[in-house]
């Protein structure tokens, strides 16, 4: 893993992906993010050697590297889900190149459900913690190099990234809520009893990626913040059908308000 890992970060820096800060994971519907990113290389994932490529709409498939906020930032239009047969290895790759590549933050944003009753379409979240019912993406033999056998998990999400994009959504006037985000395979949307027991066991809002790319980012020692657009509701009484593409159009109305939450953010880094 560290020789590939290796092969695609120097690929990169010869490409010009040279001294990034920031790492940047955008989720469904929330790509547009990126053309606030100055001076930019951009390349498809398919032409990284090794790289894995995104099948999924609304995950483009670039990565961009550029100047946003006053920082080198890389930013992925597009990740990797469990459900489209990658394997836990391919969903780890990219966060381990993004931190060889010298990045030091990782933010991510995802669609995401809610199944807190107090929130509504549209809604901002700012996860606190995670519950995480993917496959652990660390199961196997654990190299040294990149993190110890058993990393810590006690703070996945930085206090300090959380009070500063916090202060700066009040400063914005940007309603934004706190919550914990729970991870399931996908890709069926939940049943109504899914629903009500990720409920009981402490959820705010459910979807089908980042807590992987998390605890591979903290077994390597990076920062993390995390965003959820919540663009449908899992709460009994409220339950509606939904599909792939309303939820698209639900997170590109949030794209505004991501983009200035994540640039301030990585502007005070």
């Amino acid at each position: 893993m560290l020789e590939k890992i290796r092969k695609i970060s120097d690929f990169l820096k010869d490409k010009g992906f040279t001294q990034p800060v920031a790492g940047i994971i955008l989720g469904t519907g929330l790509g547009g993010l990126t053309s606030g990113i100055e001076n930019n290389i951009e390349i498809d994932y398919k032409d990284i050697p090794d790289f894995p490529v995104s099948t999924v709409d609304g995950h483009e498939g670039k990565l961009i590297y550029g100047d946003l906020g006053g920082k080198k930032v890389i930013a992925m239009k597009g990740r990797f889900h469990f459900y489209e047969g990658h394997g836990s290895d391919m969903i780890a790759l990219p966060v381990r190149v993004l931190k060889y590549l010298g990045v030091e933050s990782l933010f991510l944003s995802n669609a995401a459900g809610g199944v807190n009753p107090d929130f509504r379409i549209g809604d901002i979240m700012v996860i606190t913690d995670h519950i995480n019912l993917l496959p652990n993406p660390l199961i196997g033999t654990n190299d040294d190099r990149l993190g110890v056998r058993f990393p810590d998990m006690g703070v996945a999400y930085d206090r300090d990234l959380i009070d500063q994009g916090l202060a700066i959504a009040g400063k914005h006037n940007i309603s934004v809520r706190k919550g914990i985000y729970l991870a399931t395979t996908g890709p069926t949307y939940e049943t109504p009893a899914e629903y009500k027991y990720f409920r009981i066991i402490g959820a705010d809002a459910v979807g089908m990626s980042t807590a992987s790319e998390v605890i591979v980012a903290r077994h390597m020692n990076l920062r993390c913040f995390a965003l959820s657009v919540i663009t449908d509701l899992g709460v009994e009484g409220r339950i509606e059908y939904i599909t792939h593409e309303m939820v698209q159009a639900e997170a590109e109305k949030a794209e505004e308000r991501i983009a200035t939450l994540i640039t301030e953010l990585i502007s005070s880094l």
